[in-house]
């Protein structure tokens, strides 16, 4: 069995091979925006979850026109080939190819197993960031046929359609109210979204190198579940991140149909009047 849609993969060889190549722009997103600076791969341009991808005064991402804005600074054109990695195997690289997606962009890859790969590997990490000649990037209308607002959730849950959550299982039993350094993910309430399954991220991922199961390894974890491919399904986290792995791993590794990310997750959920939860 093998991917539904292995062109959305490379491994660290391919990476390797294309770090000049001025069709490809390697993308480093992290949750720790630190290691970038410490060492990162020749020719790669750092997006920040955080600072490069949020809007500075809402709860939202960057619009259209700063996206456009990004793209342009970091020598992203329309047809550019953008292969994202990070650490936390590769959370934050699948958040920022999501965004991407978003907007419409569409040759993108994630480098399987991610920083620790490469590290792991002994290959080349440099401190110089690369500057590249600014271009014209336009971005599409927003696609929201991949992102879940809390209405679509209201609305999952009244017509019990699937719903994954990914967190860990103490956070989906409640038992796990607030996580450990992370105090911009806090919630008055623990427990999860009624009628969601618990898959946490990591059963996805080899523990070994950080790299995505068998596609046969997949498909009976997730189906086994009970989360087929009919149907619409929305995966929901604290913030979106580790969700839009589990987003990455059904939509272009099992190759699933209708699938959508809630980034409001649990730190929305959570906090929201009136919004059921189960523990």
């Amino acid at each position: 069995m093998m991917y539904a849609h292995p062109e959305y993969l490379v491994d660290t060889d391919w990476v390797s091979a294309h770090t000049n190549d001025p069709k490809v722009r390697i993308v480093e997103s992290d949750e720790d925006p630190l290691l970038y600076r410490i060492g990162h791969i020749p020719g790669a341009v750092q997006v920040d979850w955080f600072s490069t991808l949020q809007h500075p005064l809402r709860r939202d991402f960057v619009t259209k026109e700063q996206f456009e804005q990004l793209c342009s600074q970091l020598g992203v054109a329309n047809d550019t080939t953008v292969v994202f990695y990070g650490d936390k195997s590769n959370w934050f690289a699948c958040y920022a190819l999501w965004l991407f997606e978003y907007y419409g962009h569409k040759n993108v890859k994630i480098m399987n197993g991610g920083r620790a790969k490469w590290e792991a590997e002994g290959r080349l990490l440099v401190k110089d960031v690369p500057t590249y000649p600014a271009t014209q990037y336009r971005a599409q209308e927003a696609d929201k046929s991949i992102r879940a607002f809390r209405t679509d959730v209201f609305t999952q849950v009244g017509a019990k359609k699937p719903l994954v959550d990914v967190r860990s299982p103490k956070e989906y039993t409640g038992e796990l109210l607030h996580m450990p350094n992370y105090p911009q993910e806090g919630a008055t309430r623990g427990g999860h979204i009624p009628g969601a399954v618990s898959i946490p991220w990591s059963q996805a991922v080899n523990e070994a190198d950080s790299t995505f199961k068998s596609a046969e390894e997949l498909s009976a974890l997730y189906q086994g579940k009970g989360i087929t491919p009919e149907g619409e399904i929305i995966a929901y986290c604290r913030i979106g991140e580790r969700s839009s792995l589990t987003w990455f791993v059904l939509k272009y590794l099992l190759g699933y149909p209708t699938v959508k990310n809630y980034d409001g997750s649990w730190t929305e959920w959570g906090n929201l009047v009136d919004a059921p939860i189960e523990k």
